[in-house]
């Protein structure tokens, strides 16, 4: 069976032929560590978690290699460790097991190898020497630079001209840059800041040089797919191909480039300011981790997704039913029209279309392929609970807490437990779980 994948950089579907079929490679952009990752964050991680199901599935588990990075070195960690007061190691080991326990909740796979950018500096200072000695970069005043007059096709991946780059996006305007478009690889850093010795000075590296480095250290100059959120196409990717490509004497970074599409709660875009911005570890209070992953694998991964209360209750519903029929099955094997979906681009609300008329070991096994327990476990624990009266009922308490109405706040606590629903009351809030 063939497996056909969209490439963004040629705008087309295309049978996939890996460089090594031993050794296939992907390199899947990773979070920026200085808060709890958000449900928009969650989409490339489950996304290209199938996709890594699926190569293992075809070339075997021994001949994948997927590394998903830690960008633990960024302004934003720099600004939030301060106003915390917190230190920016303690601040991203914190963020990086929750993010890690977060998308382990959600089904996904751990990456074959998830580097963190703080141990690869010397890499990307090794990068940058060699990218000002091709004449792709230069030096200015504590700072390196791309220079993107030096690559004729920059902006081959979004399709796009400078002035067009220009027009749609932040570009910082300073002396030292030859043109406005040049983009940091290196910049120097105060005494308050993380920094490293390099022949510029005491300095860090720009975001866009940290995955050049950590993906050519551990997959090769090229390899075959490098995947991200659509947001990420420019500039972060088009940066990625320049600099890789200019400091390995032209050879072609990566083969396949594959972007999934935006997500919006409810119809509009998420917002802490519209209230309708949801962490994943939020969102694990309420919903099992497998219908969440469910809910986003029912939208083709390159289409916008809307993320929806209604669409949350379909998707826990369907796989209520689907589990009371797979639970049982011991063995298990995929469908021929199954994989076919999955092959024909991941098409997984097609593949789901598939389960839906499989027998009980196909389904089984489709939903073990794509991630899904066939063990109730998770789904058991809140099936027979109305989520959203308990939240309410939890919002009652809470103000009878408010006006010191213990005697009402304790008959809520006490009524919800009869239920089975369990209330614990610690420093970020009231949570619950149901015990059997």
């Amino acid at each position: 069976m063939v497996l056909r994948l969209y490439n963004t950089l040629t705008k087309s579907k295309e049978d996939f032929a890996p460089l090594d079929p031993k050794n296939v490679r992907m390199y899947v952009c990773g979070p920026t560590v200085y808060d709890y990752a958000h449900i928009g964050n969650a989409r490339p991680v489950i996304v290209f978690d199938v996709l890594y199901r699926l190569l293992r599935q075809i070339y075997g588990e021994a001949h994948v290699t997927y590394v998903r990075n830690i960008t633990d070195v960024d302004d934003k960690i720099n600004a939030r460790a301060a106003e915390e007061g917190r230190s920016i190691r303690d601040l991203t080991d914190q963020t990086t097991r929750q993010f890690q326990s977060d998308v382990a909740a959600l089904g996904s796979l751990p990456p074959n190898h998830e580097p963190r950018a703080t141990e690869y500096i010397t890499k990307m200072i090794t990068m940058i020497e060699t990218l000002i000695a091709s004449g792709h970069a230069y030096a200015a005043e504590g700072h390196a630079l791309y220079d993107v007059s030096s690559k004729p096709d920059y902006g081959k991946l979004s399709r796009r001209s400078i002035d067009e780059m220009m027009a749609g996006a932040r570009v910082e305007v300073a002396p030292y840059k030859k043109n406005p478009m040049d983009f940091v690889l290196w910049k120097p850093s105060t005494p308050d800041l993380p920094g490293w010795d390099s022949p510029w000075g005491r300095g860090r590296p720009g975001w866009h040089i940290e995955c050049s480095a950590m993906s050519g250290a551990l997959l090769g100059e090229t390899f075959d797919i490098h995947g991200g959120g659509i947001d990420l196409q420019f500039p972060h990717h088009e940066n990625e191909i320049a600099q890789s490509e200019g400091a390995h004497h032209g050879h072609p970074f990566v083969k396949v480039w594959m972007h999934n599409g935006f997500l919006q709660v409810e119809g509009q875009k998420m917002s802490k300011s519209l209230g309708n911005f949801f962490t994943i570890a939020d969102l694990l209070k309420d919903w099992p981790g497998e219908v969440l992953r469910f809910n986003m694998l029912r939208t083709h991964y390159r289409q916008p997704l809307d993320w929806t209360i209604r669409s949350l209750k379909e998707s826990w519903n369907i796989l209520e039913r689907w589990y009371g029929v797979a639970e049982p099955i011991a063995t298990h094997r995929l469908s021929d029209d199954f994989l076919a979906a999955l092959c024909d681009d991941l098409n997984t609300p097609q593949a789901f279309a598939e389960l839906h008329k499989a027998n009980e070991m196909e389904l089984a096994g489709g939903l073990g392929m794509l991630g899904f327990s066939t063990v109730q476990e998770k789904i058991a624990t809140k099936n027979a609970v109305d989520t959203h009266a308990v939240l309410a009922a939890i919002a009652a308490r809470n103000a009878a807490r408010k006006v010191k109405d213990f005697k009402e706040s304790d008959r809520i606590r006490d009524e919800l437990l009869s239920k089975g629903v369990v209330l614990k009351d610690g420093p970020e809030g009231t949570t619950w779980e149901v015990k059997r």
